[in-house]
């Protein structure tokens, strides 16, 4: 029973690592490996401001093309946020600015804000 049990959890182990680790897995794969899994296809890290512009997260709001002819040296992004605001667009079929904004409006609410910015809290103090 014990081995088994640490079967199971080795095996836990190695998957969460392979999910973990996936952007430097994929491309080491074979393509008709790749192709079992045709959403793993799909995945790019955009690590740099110009990869973020290409793919769509820039606007007149939030412009990153000034970062880029500015030469900022920063990485670009955060990436698991440009993930989940590209998420959002593929799935509510938004511009960018719209998905920054729910996106932004849903860790608000996760933190027990409201849209507004007031606390959802009865108990909190808003004013003196």
């Amino acid at each position: 029973m014990f081995f088994y049990l640490s079967l199971l959890a080795a095996l836990a182990l190695l998957v969460m690592l392979g999910y973990h680790y996936r952007a430097t897995i994929l491309p080491h794969l074979p393509s008709n490996v790749r192709s079992l899994f045709p959403s793993l296809n799909h995945y790019t890290p955009l690590s740099t401001f110009s990869g973020q512009a290409n793919a769509g997260l820039t606007s007149v709001m939030f412009d990153i093309e000034t970062n880029i002819n500015d030469g900022d040296s920063r990485a670009g992004l955060d990436e698991r946020g440009t993930q989940e605001v590209l998420e959002i667009m593929r799935r509510e079929r938004v511009n960018f600015d719209q998905a920054r904004l729910i996106r932004h409006n849903q860790i608000l609410a996760r933190n027990g804000i409201d849209p507004s910015g007031m606390p959802l809290d009865s108990k909190a103090v808003t004013r003196l």
